[in-house]
């Protein structure tokens, strides 16, 4: 028996066999006859010394040995297909994928754009959106722009840009603003505050830094997402906690106060490359994130 890997036609005709079932989809979709994938099988099957399929009625099925050689095939071509993708993906010309939470990308990225894209022409920055569901290790993606606390993963390249500070936020709209913008912190254990489920630990991470019981908080309306819970807070619904980025636009403008400031969390603003895909535009991108959230801090 041969060490020496099958012939890659051989492999593929089986891939794509044992993908669809079926000898005659498999030419169909080769585009090649059915007689040149039967060929193709039985130089496999030679080369491994091993029967992977067997007939069952008027059809074919897989041995335990043809099951494990079909996983392991898939898998492989999958990988070969998504770098192929990648790799034509990447030609000089193709825009940078960005990914990030919607939040983020309505509250703090989008107000920016403008400066961005006249600082950096060239990058052709992309923007793509998600809620927990973006990776940056999936084709179409060059890197994502998230909050997260180290250990970071091997295969990414990590530029940390700031420390994550959180902390509750009203309205003047709200209908005990007056009152509380002069309490201390305990006060809130008195008001139903806001949640968003994306970050259920938000508050009782603020809680335990500010001397806080967490069990002493009181939970109102919940939203599935960060963003509602901001527009909810700037509408004068209630009390929410939120990354300092995402809310200075509002404190700024007075939309929103922060009457018991911010603090850090262990974790930190992000942006995360793979390392297989990592290249001079993401530490442009990395740069200019970095000076920008630190001009939000300074103005």
């Amino acid at each position: 028996m041969s060490h020496d890997l099958p012939p890659l036609n051989a492999l593929r005709a089986f891939e794509a066999a044992a993908r669809l079932n079926s000898v005659s989809q498999a030419a169909e979709q080769l585009h090649v006859t059915h007689g040149a994938v039967s060929r193709q099988l039985k130089v496999l099957e030679e080369h491994l010394g091993l029967a992977l399929f067997v007939k069952d009625g008027r059809g074919l099925k897989l041995t335990d040995a043809g099951v494990r050689l079909r996983d392991a095939s898939a898998e492989a071509f999958e990988r070969l297909r998504n770098v192929c993708a990648e790799l034509t993906q990447s030609s000089a010309d193709a825009p940078f994928v960005l990914g990030c939470s919607g939040s983020l990308l309505a509250r703090w990225f989008i107000p920016r754009l403008g400066r961005l894209n006249a600082e950096l022409p060239d990058l052709r920055l992309h923007l793509s959106a998600g809620e927990g569901d973006l990776d940056p290790r999936r084709p179409g993606l060059d890197a994502l722009l998230i909050f997260a606390e180290p250990p970071w993963p091997a295969d990414m390249h990590v530029y940390e840009l700031a420390s994550e500070r959180i902390g509750p936020v009203l309205s003047p709209r709200f209908a005990h603003f007056e009152q509380l913008r002069q309490a201390p912190a305990q006060a809130l254990m008195g008001e139903a505050l806001l949640q968003t489920t994306s970050r259920l630990q938000a508050w009782p991470i603020w809680a335990r830094q500010n001397g806080i019981e967490p069990d002493a908080l009181h939970y109102g309306q919940g939203f599935e997402h960060l963003y509602y819970l901001l527009e909810a807070a700037v509408a004068g619904l209630g009390i929410a906690i939120a990354p300092e980025p995402l809310v200075a636009d509002d404190l700024r403008a007075g939309r929103l106060a922060a009457p018991w400031g911010f603090s850090e969390t262990p974790a930190q603003l992000a942006l995360w490359v793979p390392k297989r895909a990592a290249d001079g535009r993401a530490q442009q991108l990395a740069q200019w994130l970095k000076a920008e959230l630190e001009r939000g801090v300074r103005g």
